[in-house]
């Protein structure tokens, strides 16, 4: 009932060669199951005007990193890895690391419009990928190197 996202170093490919079993997060398979061990009142929720939830961070989060798994080939399923940065004292973290064909591209995840990419754009630095993607509640655009995908569309990353 849940999903395993390992740590990976995100050097080169494969993205599995330098995972690290020790860190992890997981993702429930559905984001209703989710709610519900928070023990949400989903009635209120949907008829709600205006939701200040506190964990909707971690929603978004939940949402994006199951749709990109959905949205893979049922022949050739997507691993998903995440980034925290090794050196002690450090809390720079990237949701998502995912491979688009040759290319290893981090996600981050921003449940509104607004929203640091520090540990993005710092990931990007450090490892010299070209590109990353934000997936948020904005609309299509690009921010210097960063692609911003509507939660609407992340079905789409990986496919154009």
């Amino acid at each position: 009932m849940i999903y395993p996202i390992t740590h990976t170093s995100a050097n080169g490919l494969p993205l599995a060669a330098e995972m690290n079993t020790k860190y992890r997060k997981y993702l429930p398979l559905d984001t209703g199951i989710y709610q519900r061990f928070l023990r949400l009142d989903l009635r209120q929720l949907l008829a709600a005007e205006s939701i200040a939830q506190i964990n909707k961070g971690a929603l978004a989060e939940l949402f994006v990193g199951l749709e990109i798994l959905k949205s893979a080939p049922s022949n050739y399923p997507t691993q998903l890895y995440y980034w925290q940065r090794e050196k002690q004292g450090s809390s720079a973290e990237v949701d998502y690391i995912v491979q688009c064909n040759a290319d290893i591209v981090p996600v981050e995840v921003k449940s509104g419009t607004k929203g640091s990419m520090q540990s993005m754009f710092q990931f990007l630095s450090e490892k010299k990928y070209e590109y990353g993607i934000r997936c948020s509640m904005e609309n299509f655009a690009t921010y210097q190197n960063v692609k911003v995908y509507p939660l609407y569309a992340v079905a789409q990353i990986g496919k154009n």
